[in-house]
């Protein structure tokens, strides 16, 4: 079974500090202030700084945007410090994901906006990396549609374990509506937490099933995590490898 978490809001609070990383990548690069309001809405970095750069009249070459993403990578490496200050785990975190850990047949990895060097740098920062294999998930540095990052991490999860992981043994873990649109279109289950700006009513309307409020029963995340995986999501992708 592989199990892919989201990161911001389902496993930590990043103290907005994601939000200056992009603001001080744009000012590092362009030379200028930021004068829009930094709009993530669950995109990839790639796809969030070529939106900044069009925003502020500048053209956003893949050269210019290849160069801001190796910049962020340094400005959020940077800000380590101050993440661990601001933010936090989301309560119950470590304890769900050593939980899942204990259940012979799961394999859990992250599946994150962020490149990999930034999804490992927020999970780093509160210790969060010990049963997470970062070989078997994806982000952001993989492809810039969510739905398409559960397909790329199922893919790696099948290469390294050497066994395949259709959609009905596959469950994404996230807080917002476009985590449940991700998994759902991919085939994948979904469970919805509502650890974040959305409460469970609503994660529920989504197609979200089941919703713990949080992450501090492990058990019952474990439960509803393991009854994902018998639901049948409303769009069946057997067929994706």
């Amino acid at each position: 079974m592989l199990v892919l978490w989201d990161i911001d809001s389902t496993l930590i609070d990043n103290g907005g500090v994601s939000k200056e990383a992009y603001a001080l990548t744009f000012t590092r690069l362009t030379g200028r202030p930021l004068r829009h309001p930094v709009v993530t809405d669950g995109k990839a970095d790639p796809a969030i700084l070529h939106s900044m750069l069009r925003q502020h009249g500048i053209e956003a070459t893949p050269e210019l945007v290849e160069q801001a993403v190796r910049m962020m990578s340094v400005v959020f490496e940077s800000l380590a410090s101050r993440m661990r200050e601001r933010g936090h785990a989301e309560p119950g975190a470590r304890a769900a994901i050593a939980a899942l850990a204990r259940q012979g047949d799961v394999v859990q990895s992250v599946l994150a906006g962020n490149t990999w060097h930034n999804a490992q740098v927020k999970i780093s920062a509160f210790g969060l990396t010990g049963d997470l294999d970062y070989e078997v998930g994806a982000s952001g540095s993989d492809a810039e549609v969510r739905a398409d990052l559960v397909r790329v991490a199922r893919t790696k999860a099948t290469a390294k374990c050497g066994t395949t992981f259709p959609p009905a043994s596959t469950v994404l873990i996230g807080n917002t509506p476009r985590d449940i649109e991700a998994g759902r279109f991919s085939g994948a289950s979904v469970v919805g937490v509502a650890s974040g700006e959305y409460r469970v009513e609503s994660l529920a309307a989504t197609g979200a099933d089941p919703v713990p409020p949080d992450l501090r029963d492990a058990d019952a995340l474990v439960g509803a995590v393991l009854g994902a995986r018998r639901r049948r999501p409303g769009k069946p992708t057997d067929d994706i490898p």
